[in-house]
């Protein structure tokens, strides 16, 4: 089709959004995040009381490619620390002790400021327990980096606050995005592509439900490898693809998207393992967090979809480097963090 008329600014906004899309991979590319693409590791605060008017204060902090969190914990006004804070500094995260006593009242309505919060993208988990057992569990937003924590809450707004902790982690997960991608390029018709995505969606469940419980554990440099190589691969079958010729993963996306959906469930695990919540909490965490993934994975195919679809109705024919721009950025990237992700384990 010879793109005129009104259809000629629709071809030069494609072109753009395809230049800026290429560009903004490249600058993460350049980052030390895009090490850790897949992790969308939020802090953990958790306070218990212990007494009257005394608790205990576990602050757990993500480290990135060796950099802690620069967030400070400034608890409330009139609470003082009973002893020294103990901190213990891990390979994935820091974690630090207190035990706190307040001058008067109790910490509910008191304001509890995470101080450099708002110049990072990290959330902030908050969970707070009660001698009576009354419990509150939150998430805090860069854009609002202080909590007054209530005394009461429902189950429905524990939920909301796990799955908007899954919809964040899958969304900003630019691996595990460009992995769904390459998968949707790589199928040839609409109920193919429902048995991959779903073949993918069933199995990084069951290794999110396995890691969460603590039955596997895997070490998160090797893990990163190996997620960055399976998107390097789907950038080789695409290339497949496009030559017109076959494959065991052309002939049966599904199962090769079973078989990597396992290893990228462990990459979705990171996001409430290393907050290191309570034993108690993980059921209803690991419930709702992959409700969250598997909204957040459905609106993001869908978007796509809709993409596609809007382009077809309008008879738009792409130039043939834009319609091959997906195709690289997959493979590129995916031999970029390979690459990058290996030497990081020497």
């Amino acid at each position: 089709m010879i793109v005129t008329g009104r259809f000629r600014h629709l071809r030069c906004l494609w072109l753009l959004i395809v230049q800026f899309t290429a560009a903004l991979c490249v600058a993460c590319v350049g980052t030390t995040q895009a090490a850790y693409a897949h992790e969308s590791r939020p802090a953990f605060l958790q306070i218990r009381e212990i007494g009257p008017k005394q608790y205990d204060v576990l602050w757990r902090t993500p480290v990135n490619a060796g950099m802690p969190l620069p967030v400070l914990l400034q608890m409330p006004e009139g609470s003082r620390d009973r002893a020294d804070p103990l901190i213990q500094r891990l390979s994935d995260s820091t974690i630090e002790r207190r035990r706190i006593a307040l001058d008067e009242g109790d910490i509910a309505g008191r304001r509890i400021d995470f101080v450099g919060l708002q110049a990072t993208i990290t959330d902030v988990l908050v969970r707070m327990s009660w001698l009576d057992g009354r419990e509150v569990t939150e998430i805090i937003k860069p854009a609002r980096p202080w909590i007054e924590l209530s005394d009461n809450q429902t189950i429905w707004q524990v939920a909301k606050t796990y799955a908007s902790l899954g919809i964040e982690h899958i969304l900003l997960g630019m691996d595990h995005l460009l992995f769904v991608v390459g998968l949707m390029i790589i199928v040839r018709t609409a109920s193919s592509l429902l048995k991959t995505i779903t073949a993918f969606t069933v199995a990084h469940s069951i290794t999110l439900a396995l890691a969460t419980l603590g039955y596997v554990s895997i070490s998160t440099g090797p893990l990163n490898a190996a997620i960055a190589l399976s998107i390097l691969f789907l950038g080789v079958e695409i290339a497949r693809f496009w030559r017109g010729q076959t494959s065991f993963t052309l002939r049966q996306p599904w199962i090769v998207a079973f078989a990597f959906g396992l290893l990228h469930g462990f990459g979705f695990a990171s996001g409430l393992v290393t907050t290191g919540l309570p034993k108690g909490d993980i059921p209803l965490a690991l419930f709702f967090f992959n409700v969250g993934v598997e909204i957040g994975q459905l609106a993001f195919v869908l978007l796509i979809l809709m993409l596609h679809r809007a382009l077809r109705l309008l008879q738009f024919d792409l130039s043939g480097w834009a319609r091959y721009a997906p195709g690289y950025i997959v493979g590129s990237l995916g031999a970029y963090w390979t690459i990058e992700r290996t030497l990081l384990l020497f």
